[in-house]
């Protein structure tokens, strides 16, 4: 593809040379005379200028580079249409296995891909341009919307409901048991019924391993948007809102509720039964006991401030040191109290 093509279809500013023939794209370190690469972080830039790369993306003021570059205000967004552009994923064209296992009962729209050994039972629906691969398991009476993309061994279990655009892939489970369970009278812990569903909106993505649990009454909710990653475990009766990511490793505990735009790095751990607010921010091994206002980054456990958490870790860095200090501090106190009173009219002339 012709670099001035390439500008014309991302809708950027070309500095450079148009007849430019880029064959793919590739990282800034790596990227060869004929790839295209991007700056997004500003840590990068002195590599930009060393890059063997045709033409990096990058934003509209960066600096004169000897590459040609392409000028957009969201390069990384950019970057990633830019390899949607030269990549291009497996292809499955519509039709079904003769090993597939489909009940009578189930409606499947036109356009599905229905891959070996994958099972669909009584009273499913799925919605038109459905790709399903091999042993990737819908229970009866799921509802599952347009363009359904499940990976190998992903399962929806039953009555659950799924937007259009949604992307399992391998090993997601949709709707497995809550973690229910009470005490009888002989102090023995016995199963909660989990009798309600999980509803995932329009655009959801669910990468490998993760699990969403349905809840004993009530259902658990994702909202459109959303994005989480692998590993993920969001309890029963947990409601997530829109365009949130929850990075590798988060738990919610039962009945969390997390807004709009909230991003839980990894391995944040949220203890159930309260709220975080849109548009808040949890770093990196987080840990969650209380409500979040909107709006806040936090980090630590428990959960303060960031800006809080990021000055207290560069004391904690300095305990050794102020505890030598103290006990210094400490002996020459104890050492000066510690010393006789002179005698009454020892000393005087």
């Amino acid at each position: 593809m012709k670099l001035g093509e390439l500008a014309i279809r991302l809708g950027a500013e070309l500095r450079g040379d148009s007849d430019l023939e880029i064959t793919g794209v590739n990282g800034i370190e790596e990227a060869s005379p004929s790839e295209i690469t991007f700056v997004a972080n500003i840590k990068y830039k002195s590599l930009a200028r060393v890059t063997k790369a045709a033409a990096v993306i990058v934003e509209p003021e960066f600096e004169e580079l000897t590459a040609a570059t392409l000028r957009i205000q969201n390069p990384y967004h950019a970057f990633s249409r830019t390899l949607g552009l030269f990549y291009q994923g497996p292809s499955y064209p519509p039709g079904i296995h003769p090993t597939a296992v489909i009940d009578p009962s189930a409606k499947i729209a036109e356009g599905a891909h229905i891959g070996p050994y994958a099972v669909i039972g009584a009273q499913a629906e799925i919605g038109p341009g459905a790709t399903i691969l091999a042993h990737a398991v819908i229970y009866a009476g799921a509802k599952i919307g347009a363009r359904f993309f499940a990976h190998a061994h992903a399962v929806v279990r039953e009555n659950c409901i799924l937007g259009d655009d949604v992307t399992l892939e391998n090993g997601v489970i949709i709707g497995a048991d809550g973690f229910g369970f009470s005490k009888n009278e002989r102090g023995e812990w016995v199963k909660i019924p989990q009798a309600s569903f999980v509803r995932i909106g329009n655009r959801v993505d669910v990468q490998a391993n993760a699990t969403i649990d349905r809840a004993s009454i009530g259902c658990t909710e994702v909202g459109d948007g959303t994005k989480i990653d692998n590993l993920v475990q969001i309890g029963h009766g947990s409601r997530v809102g829109q365009n949130t990511l929850l990075c590798s490793q988060t738990g919610l505990a039962g009945s969390s509720i997390v807004g709009n735009n909230v991003i839980l790095a990894g391995q944040v751990g949220v203890a159930g039964h309260l709220t975080i607010g849109d548009g808040a921010i949890a770093t990196a091994q987080t840990g969650i006991p209380n409500d979040v206002e909107a709006g806040k980054v936090v980090s630590g456990y428990p959960a303060i401030d960031n800006k809080a958490w990021l000055r207290s870790s560069a004391v904690f860095q300095r305990l050794p040191e102020l505890s030598k200090r103290l006990n210094a501090l400490e002996a020459r106190v104890e050492k000066a109290l510690a010393k006789p009173e002179d005698p009454a009219g020892e000393g005087e002339a």
